[in-house]
């Protein structure tokens, strides 16, 4: 469907079915595959052929609607994964391991810092975090003879800093290297990083694309323009031999367009299973066909917020790159000039007691861990997502103890208002 516009790949994408076969893309609730012979089935194993053995790795509802995504951020491959975290870990562990490093935007998501400042460190893996703001001088100093991987947010999570991605992708090529990006703020609808220079990109489906609240996923794409063999000696992984596949050097094998999503998939998968349910994809396909709509309500929504709560005497500061005048205004027209996404990030003048306090008063607002739904939810970042921060690492990631992450719902943005005001005046 790459003639077609998102609207039409969010709604159709992925799956066409045959004559007489279900309009509905079919849940196959099973952990195995039957076949007839062993020689069709060690086929599989070999890589020799393409099919379904066993869910841990591979299942066809999650196919499909990995499919759709791929075709909607217009990439070669993609696969589903259990979380947006498993996402983003595959992404960088499938290239990056013991004794590689990695260079990342310092505003990112708290669990996906931790991820990389704690429990990939302790496997080998070292990160070096920048600003997103860092100029070109200080980007290119950050590599290492052993980069393997740059990685950024879209929008970043709760700081709303919008990455420049060509200034990045341009650094991260000019040393060999992909670029990753998180898009699951801005979700293709919005932006999509490859016409941008970006080589991965990768989703907690869990927010836009579900959109209800219904199932934890995530995602990963490959752009298929990332040239592995080009630079060899930095991935070993994809460009020479894989003893457990006997010998399958995937970039030979699967070139440039499959040799990554391959390997995240028969390895990292195989070996780490972090599978999604064909339930829960099923549920996220239903997400996906009302995305195109969804965006636009969470984006007009934010605006208006945004612009309330600009003007209210009892919030101290406001970021929302669609507000005229924020510092990434000019920086969002270029990248998602249809709109960035529904959350707005503000400040409630008396500090953390006060911004917790305003919280608390809310009716339509709901506070949890969670972003990115339909219904309007908030959460205090300092004391929940980025709790693991300390006072450095928070002011790194932007995120200020004043700080509520808003996320507008698709309700009345007049509702939204009066609920916003009235929690105000109880402050």
């Amino acid at each position: 469907m790459s003639n077609y516009k998102i609207e039409t790949k969010c709604v159709q994408g992925g799956y066409t079915p045959g004559n007489g076969e279900p309009r509905q893309v079919p849940i196959i609730q099973s952990t195995t595959f039957h076949y007839d012979s062993s020689e069709d089935m060690a086929k599989l194993f070999d890589l020799e052929a393409s099919g379904y053995f066993y869910s841990r790795l591979q299942n066809p509802t999650c196919d499909t609607v990995a499919a759709k995504i791929c075709e909607m951020e217009g990439g070669s491959a993609a696969m589903l994964t259990s979380s947006g975290q498993a996402a983003n870990f595959y992404a960088i562990f499938n290239i990056a391991t013991c004794g590689d490093h990695v260079i990342s935007s310092s505003t990112i998501y708290g669990g996906t810092f931790n991820l990389f400042a704690v429990t990939m460190k302790k496997m080998g893996v070292e990160f070096t975090f920048l600003s997103p703001d860092c100029t070109e001088e200080e980007l290119m100093a950050a590599f290492k003879p052993n980069t393997k991987a740059v990685f950024g947010e879209t929008i970043a999570n709760p700081a709303l800093t919008v990455l420049d991605i060509e200034k990045f992708a341009k650094a991260a090529h000019a040393h060999g290297v992909p670029l990753i990006i998180d898009n699951t703020f801005a979700t293709p609808v919005n932006c999509r990083p490859f016409e941008w220079g970006a080589d991965i990109v990768t989703h907690s489906t869990t927010k836009y694309m579900d959109g209800h609240g219904g199932a934890v996923g995530g995602c990963i794409v490959d752009s298929g323009k990332f040239d592995w063999m080009a630079n060899k000696e930095k991935f070993p992984g994809l460009c020479t031999p894989d003893d457990s596949y006997h010998g399958i050097v995937y970039a030979e094998k699967f070139g440039m367009g499959g040799a990554f999503i391959t390997k995240a998939t028969a390895q990292l998968m195989r070996d780490f299973g972090s599978t999604p349910a064909p339930q829960s994809a099923f549920l996220l396909n239903l997400g996906l066909e009302s995305l195109h709509v969804r965006m636009e309500r969470h984006c007009a929504n934010a605006l208006a917020v945004a612009k309330f709560l600009k003007s209210h005497e009892k919030v101290s500061w406001v970021t929302y790159a669609d507000l005229e005048g924020d510092k990434y205004y000019e920086l969002a027209k270029k990248y998602m000039p249809n709109g960035t996404c529904g959350v707005v990030s503000f400040g409630v003048k008396g500090g953390r007691a006060a911004a917790e306090k305003f919280m608390k008063h809310l009716k339509i607002a709901a506070i949890e861990t969670h972003v990115a739904d339909a219904r309007t939810c908030c959460l205090h970042p300092a004391s929940a997502t980025h709790r693991q921060m300390n006072d450095e690492e928070l002011l790194a990631a932007g995120v200020s103890g004043d700080l509520v992450r808003y996320s507008c719902g698709i309700e009345n943005a007049e509702d939204l208002i009066a609920d916003l005001a009235q929690a105000l005046e109880q402050v």
